[in-house]
Parts: structure tokens; C-alpha cells; sequence
């Protein structure tokens, strides 16, 4: 299990005498500005309600004012934290169910780079992968309406982020798992890691990230599902539908069912209406556990992936693998932004127990 130490001329303090079990690649560390908002805001926000559209900064901090401006009640403010899909999903096995878990990516020599490695620290995540360098660490702006939804503005602009080239195999070597998010402003960088991680004998994990990723850079998506290199794919609907659209029967059952002839893992979510999931030939369908009513998606899907990452590393079955994820998922929308809370990861376990789910021991703080 063990690695080969870094050479005295590697400038980066590595230890792989305990590589963690989980890496997630987040070429840039993010940090969520999260807020709940009325519509007449949304109203303003270029783009689609619901989905990610990245913006500059200018556009971020114009959005940050208008938030700040019309956020009235003293008990929501905004409430920054580190943020970013893989992250979530990182943190999440850490402190929630106890996986060893790492990030590779990198961060920059500021206020917002520090809270982000406050944060990931304070939550078990090993951070010995990640760069710091000198520059803007990534924002993101995560607007929440009154039933839950969220609409997230990125700024990835001037962002520090690794390089594909800074890559090398002792990042993941010792590991057994690499999480992964779709961006085509990373496709490089995660075309490199897949490479190095498959060298290692990684399983991976990719998730789809949003319908807009989905629709605008289809192509280079299905290149690399059809590289054969991605062992579970997560989407959501709105992903799954674009996925397949043009395509007579574009359901979420069909979406499976094509995800699944690349990855011996296959989940659509479907938010409240809980998941669909496929492995061989097993298909099994779970509904959501909790409350309808969100707080806050945010963090949802990232925490699904959890959830249901835990089950497979576990070796539980499909049906208890889906039913963890709905469980953690569950866990996140209970309160504001991608983090969950000791009290919810307390109402999660709850919630295992009385479905007779392996809990995981020796988490709680």
C-alpha cells in the first residue's frame, strides 16, 4: 500500500508511506460564497436559474454586491466556506465517514486559499497533493431560492490551478480511488490524471457536473467515457437528459443504461424522487430519504457521491450503496451551503441505522 518517497529535489512534502484511500482532483481549490436570495435577484443573473455558468470577476463581485445589498435578514448572511464539487465529496468521506481522502490541485497565497485549507484541514482531508502558488484562489457565487434550488456563478478566471504537467504518478500511487469532476477548462489536467491514476491501478470516479457542461462540450465528455477508464459515472436529470437528447427515449432509465456500457457503475439522481443505478446487471431504483423540502441543494449530488462511494469501498450492495448516498444527500439540504453539520451527520447515521445500514465508526468529533 505503501509509495515511493519524493526525491530531495521534489520541493513538495508528500507522504506516501499512508496515501489516502480516496484522491479527488480539483485542479483549482474554490471557495463557496453561499447565500439564499429572493427571485427578482436570480432575475438579474445572466444565464439559466438552476444551473453553473462561470463568470469573471468583475461579474462575480457585482453579484456579490447585489447579494450583500439585498440580503436583509441578520441571521443569512453570506456564508463562506470551502467549496467546489470534489471537495464536497472529499470532505464529505473524511469527516462524515471516516475515508481516508486527499486533494490534488492547488491554491493561491491568499485569504480565500487559506480558509480553504482551514477548512479541508479541519476536516480530516490530507492536503499534501496541493499546491499553493502565488495568485487569486477560485470563487464561487452559490445563490439559493426560497425552495432550495440553487443557481452557482464560478469565477475561474486568473485562478491559480495544477498544471497537467505538474502531475506525477507518486500522487497517486498507494491510492485505490480518484474522484473527478467534468469541466473542459480542465480536460487536460484530467486527461493526465487519468492516465497517471489507471498506471496505479485507480478506480475513478466522474461526475457530470452540469447540464450546460453536458450540452455545450458533449464530444470531448463522450471521448472519454468511451476511453474506458471511468469506473462509476454520477449525473443528475438535468444531466442525463442532455446526455441523450435528440434521442428518442432520453429517460433517466436510458441514461443508465448508456453510462453503463463504459462504467461498471452507472447513477442518475433525481433529487427528490431519490436515484437509478446500475452495476452489471443489477438496476435498482431508491427513493430520496428525508425531508421533500430543501434548505439548501447545494452539495447534494457531492454528497450522494459520498454516500454512495463509501458503499462501494464497504462492498455493500447496489440497493445499500444508493441508499447511503440517499442518506448523505439527505444530510447536506438540511442546512445552508456544501458542508454538512455534526448535528446532520448525527440525523444521517440515524437514518442508516433505521434502514440497517453499516454505519461508520469512530467518525464523530
Amino acid at each position: 500500500m505503501g509509495a515511493e518517497p519524493f526525491s530531495q529535489s521534489q520541493t513538495q512534502d508528500h507522504n506516501y508511506r499512508h496515501a489516502p484511500f480516496v484522491l479527488g482532483l480539483q485542479p483549482s481549490a474554490l471557495v463557496d460564497n453561499v447565500a439564499t436570495v429572493d427571485w427578482s435577484l436570480l432575475r438579474q443573473i445572466p444565464g439559466e436559474r438552476g444551473g453553473s455558468v462561470p463568470v469573471g470577476i468583475e461579474e462575480l463581485d457585482s453579484i456579490l454586491r447585489e447579494v450583500k445589498a439585498n440580503t436583509r435578514d441578520a441571521h443569512s448572511p453570506i456564508k463562506t466556506l470551502a467549496g467546489g464539487s470534489v471537495a464536497n465529496t472529499i470532505r464529505g468521506l473524511s469527516s462524515g465517514f471516516g475515508i481516508s481522502s486527499g486533494i490534488i490541485g492547488a491554491y493561491g497565497d491568499d485569504e480565500q486559499g487559506q480558509l480553504f485549507v482551514n477548512n479541508m484541514t479541519f476536516n480530516g482531508v490530507d492536503l499534501s497533493r496541493l499546491r499553493k502558488k502565488k495568485g487569486h484562489t477560485a470563487q464561487c457565487v452559490c445563490l439559493v431560492d426560497d425552495l432550495g434550488n440553487r443557481t452557482m456563478r464560478p469565477c475561474l478566471s486568473n485562478a491559480v490551478k495544477v498544471q497537467a504537467q505538474e502531475l506525477m504518478k507518486e500522487d497517486f500511487k498507494g491510492s485505490k480511488w480518484l474522484v473527478l469532476r467534468y469541466a473542459i477548462l480542465n480536460l487536460e489536467v484530467i486527461q493526465a490524471a487519468t492516465h497517471l491514476a489507471k498506471q496505479e491501478g485507480l478506480l475513478i470516479s466522474l461526475d457530470l457536473a452540469s447540464f450546460e457542461m453536458v450540452r455545450n462540450f458533449k464530444l470531448p465528455l463522450l471521448k472519454l467515457l468511451e476511453s474506458g477508464n471511468i469506473d462509476l459515472c454520477f449525473a443528475n436529470e438535468d444531466e442525463a437528459a442532455e446526455l441523450l437528447r435528440g434521442d428518442q427515449n432520453a429517460d433517466s432509465i436510458a441514461a443508465v443504461e448508456f453510462l453503463s456500457k463504459y462504467c461498471q457503475w452507472a447513477v442518475v439522481t433525481l433529487g427528490s424522487n431519490g436515484c437509478i443505478a446500475k452495476h452489471g446487471k443489477e438496476m435498482i431504483r431508491v427513493p430520496a430519504i428525508g425531508e421533500t423540502k430543501a434548505t439548501d441543494a447545494t452539495g447534494a449530488g457531492d454528497l450522494f457521491a459520498s454516500g454512495f462511494l463509501y458503499g462501494v469501498i464497504k462492498g455493500l450492495s447496489l440497493e445499500e450503496c444508493c441508499k447511503v448516498g440517499a442518506c448523505s444527500g439527505g444530510s447536506v439540504i438540511r442546512s445552508l451551503g456544501g458542508e454538512v453539520k455534526l448535528e446532520n451527520w448525527q440525523w444521517m447515521y440515524k437514518q442508516m441505522q433505521i434502514k440497517g445500514l453499516p454505519t461508520p465508526t469512530d467518525v464523530c468529533k
